[in-house]
């Protein structure tokens, strides 16, 4: 897995994350939390540029939601229902996120990012139920960069553990997450004190 991510960062750069990111929240199986904590370790040894990369996957990962919303809220339930296998969204992924937003409202579309199959269908289902663009864009986009922060952050962090550190918090799920996202918030925050100490410094 590690050389095949290396292998298409190497061949399409920052645009490359930008497009994974895209393609993964629409629906494509591809390895989303992987490809971020990747970034965040070769960002934390001088392979990428930390706010690039970063950056590029935000991008990418607003970008690929909107359209999942835009594509609901234009062609409706029917187009899901008919096309969504072509993208693996199945009637299970459904009936699941469906229950979700019963269950929590608009909180899926902030939270549904850390569950997979979850997060490629509650922006589809936002444009089909016709959420105000304004109350779609605070849940999904503070989803989105809580989202980034947390798997780039984790993999900066962890450096070269960075498959073992993904593994625990797939393996314990929410219970982790309690921990994580504040740990990454705080380190977030530290650094950019830091950073405005170095520049008064200077």
């Amino acid at each position: 897995m590690e050389q095949t991510l290396m292998e298409w960062l190497l061949q399409y750069g920052y645009i490359g994350i930008f497009l994974f990111l895209v393609f993964g929240i629409v629906g494509l199986p591809l390895p989303d939390e992987i490809m971020m904590t990747f970034i965040g370790y070769l960002s934390s040894i001088g392979r990428l540029n930390l706010y690039l990369a970063f950056v590029s996957a935000l991008i990418g990962s607003l970008c690929g939601i909107t359209v999942s919303y835009l594509l609901g809220w234009r062609l409706g339930y029917p187009f899901l229902k008919k096309y969504g296998p072509k993208f693996f969204i199945t009637r299970r992924r459904l009936r699941i996120t469906q229950f979700l937003f019963r269950k929590y409202g608009n909180w899926v579309l902030f939270f549904g990012y850390f569950i997979p199959g979850v997060r490629h269908v509650t922006a589809y289902l936002a444009g089909i139920s016709n959420l105000p663009w304004p109350r779609f864009g605070l849940y999904a986009y503070t989803g989105g960069l809580i989202w980034c922060l947390t798997f780039i952050g984790l993999g900066y962090q962890v450096g070269a553990n960075w498959e073992n550190a993904l593994h625990l918090l797939h393996h314990y799920g929410r219970d982790l997450l309690w921990i994580v996202v504040p740990l990454v918030l705080v380190w977030i925050g530290w650094a950019i004190w830091q950073s405005r100490m170095d520049s008064d410094a200077k």
